[in-house]
This record gives structure tokens, C-alpha cells and sequence, in this order.
């Protein structure tokens, strides 16, 4: 057992860390792994991917592999995707009215995780804010609620009908609620922005121009 396959290990179980952190932020998923918790939570399941290969080396587990030189490989693999398993076992569960609360390694992992969520989210929404402010600063509500996001639905290949179906709702019930035209228009970009992402949205309202604009002034373009 060489220091490679203690770093493989580690490697992989960071990379089961990082893919579930990203899991969790599909429209910016490079922001979620820039931040503190982010790093503790992968740095975790690094530990534990390195403690996983440990007990495998000490109990001599081949993992089914005969040829010595890939053993170690073998174990680190296994180490590096397997320790998650064993950092989401519950020793108990305790009840709590209607909630049911996992008591164990797991419980640690949603804290943590529940952490980043916050740290990315207050991290985004400053960038968010002005990201959608100059995305929609010239769109129409009216002219874009259906236009728009049917375009950037076009545009991926892989959203989830279901997605699309639960967007569907929220734009009807936002197009006939009592709000200026301004603020119908950036909740639909914001919406729009956590399904497909802000480049993809900013490519959409680029590429519709003056279908989804408002309409300039009456007196716009009139010479005195």
C-alpha cells in the first residue's frame, strides 16, 4: 500500500462530496463549492474515505481482487465511494412530534450540508440580484412570460418535464397576481435563472431582442 492510494481515496471521497454539494445548485454549481462549509463537508468525506481504506487494509478485504498490484486500488476505489454509505448510517431515530430525527454520522452531514445551502445562497443573491436587474432591464412581462422560458427550455436538451410542468404554475399564478409589470418581469427572470442558469438566460433574451422588449415610448423617435 503506497501514499497513491491513500490520496485516491481521499480524492474520491472528496469528489462524492463535491458531487453531491453540486447536486444541490443546478443553476451556478461552480458557486457552491467556493466557500468554507463546502470544503469542511468534502474534507469530511475525505477522512472518512481515508479511515474506510484503513480498516480495509487492516483487515486484509480484497475487494475480490487477486493480482496484489490492484488491490490497493481496489480498496481505495471502494473506500472512496463506499464511506458515504457509512457516513449516512443512523444509529437511532428519535421523534420528535411529526418529525422523525436521524441521530448518528448522518445527522453531522445534513447540519453541514444545510450550512453550505446557507453560505451559498446569501453568497448568490447580491449577484443574482444584479445579474437579473440588467438581464430584464428591457424585457416585457407580457410579451415574454411564455416566449422566454419556452426558448430556454429549447435551448437544454435534459430539464425534466416535471421541472418545466411546476415552472408552468408558478408563471400563471405570477401572471395574475397585482404586481407592477417590472417586478413580473424579474421574478420571471429569477425564476427562469434557477432552472437554466444565468448564461443561458442572458442567451435567450439576447438572442429574442425585440419580440420580448417593451414597447419604447409613443412619443419616442418623434422630431420636433
Amino acid at each position: 500500500m503506497n501514499w497513491m492510494h491513500w490520496a485516491a481515496a481521499a480524492l474520491f471521497g472528496a469528489l462524492v462530496g463535491g458531487g453531491e454539494i453540486i447536486s444541490q445548485f443546478k443553476d451556478e454549481p461552480d458557486d457552491a463549492l467556493f466557500n468554507i462549509p463546502a470544503g469542511f463537508y468534502m474534507l469530511i468525506n475525505a477522512i472518512a474515505s481515508v479511515f474506510a481504506l484503513f480498516v480495509f487494509q487492516l483487515f486484509g478485504w480484497t475487494m475480490g481482487v487477486a493480482d496484489p498490484n490492484l488491490t490497493g486500488w481496489a480498496q481505495a476505489l471502494a473506500a472512496g465511494f463506499g464511506a458515504m454509505a457509512l457516513l449516512r448510517a443512523s444509529i437511532f431515530n428519535v421523534r420528535d412530534g411529526e418529525r422523525v430525527i436521524s441521530v448518528g454520522p448522518s445527522r453531522l452531514l445534513e447540519i453541514i450540508l444545510a450550512a453550505v445551502k446557507d453560505s451559498v445562497d446569501r453568497k448568490r443573491a447580491e449577484q443574482r440580484g444584479v445579474a437579473v436587474s440588467q438581464i430584464m432591464s428591457e424585457v416585457s412581462f407580457e410579451r415574454a412570460w411564455q416566449a422566454l422560458p419556452a426558448y430556454c427550455f429549447g435551448l437544454l436538451q435534459n430539464l425534466p418535464q416535471e421541472e418545466q410542468d411546476k415552472f408552468g404554475k408558478k408563471i400563471a399564478l405570477l401572471a395574475s397576481a397585482a404586481m407592477t409589470p417590472r417586478v413580473k418581469s424579474l421574478l420571471l427572470g429569477l425564476t427562469l435563472m434557477n432552472l437554466v442558469g444565468e448564461k443561458v438566460l442572458q442567451t435567450a433574451v439576447k438572442n429574442l431582442g425585440s419580440d420580448i422588449q417593451a414597447a419604447p415610448p409613443a412619443s419616442e423617435g418623434i422630431v420636433g
